[in-house]
């Protein structure tokens, strides 16, 4: 029986990535494309997300109260941790502030000095992520950790997020190649496996 890492990483994937030819909104272009919402928004693919991410954050000792990242590659993930876990509460960070209402950037959990984990999808520049960690920290929130489902390995985003993050440890679950391996694992198993 598969683990469930294993298997989340079998469907992001047969979900979520595409081999060809992209733009990417760093600017930049790649022969592959990782959309892991795919993945965290597909029924298996949310609960596997849930307890993946609430087990990693267990195993570092992190003791958040909440999560949250970035609308909207966060999404997903945030209130599946929340759920699996049942007990760390979620939050949303808007791009901007709102113009209406009560004008929050930060929607959901808000107890100033919490300890919390800002997670994210993808992290190629780690743009998305170090506005959440900058948010995050402007509202008054610890930063325990960060993590990202899939980091591609490029432009320097982990430097980029470690140093935003300034000792908050930084954890991807799964790399750009682990995904590309498994994926092309999955169209060609007898091949990959007679190089082995």
């Amino acid at each position: 029986m598969a683990s469930a890492r294993q298997e989340l990483l079998e469907l992001l994937s047969l979900k979520s990535f595409r081999l060809g030819d992209f733009k990417l909104s760093s600017g930049g272009s790649s022969d592959y494309y990782i959309d892991c919402r795919a993945t965290t928004l597909d029924a298996r693919g949310a609960q596997l997300t849930g307890r993946v991410f609430f087990d990693q954050i267990q195993s570092q000792g992190w003791n958040a109260q909440a999560l949250g990242g970035l609308t909207m590659g966060a999404d997903p993930i945030v209130v599946a941790v929340a759920v699996i876990s049942g007990k760390l509460n979620g939050f949303l960070v808007r791009k901007s502030d709102k113009q209406h209402g009560t004008g929050q950037r930060i929607e959901g959990f808000r107890t100033k000095r919490s300890h919390v984990v800002i997670v994210d999808d993808v992290c190629t520049t780690g743009a998305s992520t170090i506005q959440a960690i900058e948010a995050a920290r402007e509202f008054g929130f610890e930063v325990a950790g960060v993590m990202c489902l899939v980091e591609r390995l490029e432009a320097n985003g982990r430097r980029a997020v470690e140093r935003a993050a300034a000792g908050a440890k930084f954890i991807s679950i799964f790399t750009s190649d682990d995904v590309r391996q498994e994926h092309l694992r999955q169209k060609n198993p007898t091949q990959l496996t007679s190089k082995i």
